[in-house]
């Protein structure tokens, strides 16, 4: 069993509530502690690179007839084949009326702090336990919440500048963070959509879809037509993260 504790390295540094995760109503008969909200991230995936600077909070706003109080226990974790990871801790919590307060852990990766395995990204569980100032415990997986491999994209539009009605060749590499090794591999046999922005508009329209080869290369070719930004856009999958390259100009004469 592998997990990293974050006793140490809370901070007040804390991010603001996102999308709200739906109730449990099973706790209704069993606890007078109830959740309100719950925000993991501002509502966006986690997502990790290779590096050990990342960060997120897991904000709970909970409610008691007697209050709540200044503990708990908060943890993102993942069990899936034979490898477990969690990052958790005792939230700090702030009283917004005598009933009503938001607790709130910040994770920060740091020296001590790993990254999970490659076969971990995908759903977590978010576990919520907190307690009222009269004894009543609320405790249980609230929900799930994305973690994801951090992405890659590069492109290249040539040549430039291009004579109108002649090819051009957009090239460009799909990656994505290997946890397992700290670095970055292309992402293979993924569909990536190539896509063209006039000079002077602001909306890229898909002109053609292709699959990232073995090594998460990308390869197009187009008709030059007008002046315009030429650019990747990679959709995402359930453990990695979506991305749009930078538009690349091509001058068409």
């Amino acid at each position: 069993m592998r997990s990293a504790s974050i006793s140490g390295v809370l901070t007040g540094a804390l991010a603001l509530c996102g999308t709200v995760l739906a109730v449990p109503s099973a706790h209704a008969a069993e606890t007078d502690v109830v959740i309100k909200k719950v925000s993991v991230n501002g509502g966006k995936s986690i997502v990790f690179g290779t590096s050990r600077t990342e960060s997120f909070t897991i904000s709970v706003t909970a409610s008691d007839d007697s209050g709540i109080k200044n503990d708990g226990f908060l943890q993102i974790e993942r069990d899936k084949d034979g490898e477990y990871w969690s990052y958790h801790g005792v939230p700090q919590c702030t009283a917004s009326s005598a009933t009503t307060s938001t607790c709130k852990l910040t994770v920060k990766l740091e020296r001590d702090i790993d990254l999970p395995r490659n076969t971990l990204a995908g759903p977590w569980d978010v576990y919520v336990e907190l307690y009222s100032k009269d004894g009543d415990h609320y405790g249980d997986v609230y929900g799930t919440h994305p973690v994801k491999r951090r992405s890659t994209l590069s492109v290249d539009a040539a040549p430039e500048p291009v004579a109108k009605g002649k090819t051009i060749t957009v090239t460009g590499k799909l990656a994505r963070a290997n946890w397992d090794k700290y670095t970055y591999a292309g992402y293979t046999a993924q569909p990536v959509r190539l896509q063209f922005r006039p000079k002077g508009s602001s909306t890229y329209t898909t002109v053609k879809t292709v699959t990232s080869d073995p090594t998460g290369k990308l390869k197009a070719s187009v008709k030059a037509a007008s002046d315009g930004y030429w650019r990747w856009s990679f959709a995402g999958t359930s453990t990695t993260a979506a991305l749009k390259s930078a538009g690349d100009f091509v001058d068409v004469r």
